[in-house]
C-alpha cells in the first residue's frame, strides 16, 4: 500500500540483542513511504552501531533521559503525517502499517489506533484483561498516531520513566480524542526479563496519571468558580 509518509520511532537503550530484528521487521513493511528514526538514549552497548548498519535508518543520539524523552526527540525530527512507535525489543508483522494507516484514513475522527499482540516467551504471571481477554492487556506499543495529535498534546511526559504511553492515552481520553482497538495482531512482543513496560505488581504509573488527571480537572473547576 502507498499512502502518506509514516514516521516510525524506535527508542533504544542498551538494546543490541534485539534491535536488528526489530528494524528488519519495520523495514519489511508492505506500506510505503516510511522513515525510521532510532533514538539511542545513551546506550553503552552496540545499539548505535546496529542502527547505523541499516542505510534507511536515521539515528539520533542523546544522553540517557528515558523512553519518553527519546520518543519526543524522535517526534521533533519526524516528518510524517502519522507516527508509529515500536519498542526496540519487539517485532511487527509486515502488514502493520497498511492495516493501521488504512483505518486512520477511513476514520478521520480517530486519533490513535492500537492492535492485538502475540507474545514471544510470555511470563507465567501475565493475566488477561477483562475487556478484550488479551494476555497482558492491549499493547500500547502497538500505537499509530496522527502526528498533529501528538504535537498538540506536547508529546510524552518525560518525567515518566515507565508508563509514559498510558499517561499519554489518559490525556488523549481526557480531551475526548478517539482511540480505536483493532482485532488484528499488530505486534509480536518479546519478554526477556528486562522490559520496562512489562513488570509484575501494581501499575503505580497509572495511579500517578489518574491523580494528575483529577488535579487538572479540579484546577479547571476552581478556575471557573
Amino acid at each position: 500500500m502507498r499512502g502518506p509518509l509514516v514516521s516510525v520511532i524506535v527508542a533504544v537503550y542498551n538494546g543490541e540483542r534485539f534491535l536488528g530484528a526489530t528494524l528488519e521487521s519495520i523495514l519489511a513493511q508492505d506500506y510505503a513511504p516510511i522513515e525510521v528514526i532510532v533514538v539511542d538514549d545513551g546506550s553503552e552497548d552496540g545499539s548505535a552501531d546496529i542502527a547505523r548498519s541499516f542505510e534507511r535508518v536515521n539515528l539520533l543520539r542523546q544522553a540517557n533521559a528515558g523512553p519518553a524523552a527519546a520518543r519526543n526527540a524522535g517526534l521533533e525530527r519526524a516528518k510524517g503525517e502519522f507516527v508509529a512507535v515500536v519498542d526496540a525489543d519487539d517485532v511487527v508483522p509486515l502488514d502493520k502499517l497498511t492495516v493501521q494507516i488504512s483505518y486512520l484514513l477511513d476514520q478521520p475522527h480517530v486519533s490513535c489506533v492500537l492492535g492485538r499482540q502475540e507474545w514471544i516467551d510470555p511470563p507465567t504471571w501475565l493475566r488477561r484483561d477483562a475487556v478484550y481477554g488479551e494476555l497482558g492487556g492491549i499493547p500500547l506499543p502497538s500505537a499509530v498516531f496522527r502526528a498533529a495529535t501528538l504535537r498538540e498534546l506536547g508529546g510524552y511526559d518525560p518525567t515518566f520513566r515507565t508508563g509514559e504511553d498510558m499517561d499519554l492515552l489518559i490525556r488523549m481520553r481526557e480531551r475526548g480524542l478517539e482511540i480505536a482497538v483493532l482485532p488484528n495482531v499488530l505486534l509480536r512482543r518479546r519478554f526477556h526479563g528486562d522490559n520496562l513496560s512489562v513488570v509484575p505488581g501494581p501499575p503505580q504509573h497509572r495511579l500517578r496519571s489518574l491523580k494528575a488527571k483529577l488535579d487538572r480537572s479540579r484546577g479547571e473547576q476552581e478556575a471557573q468558580a
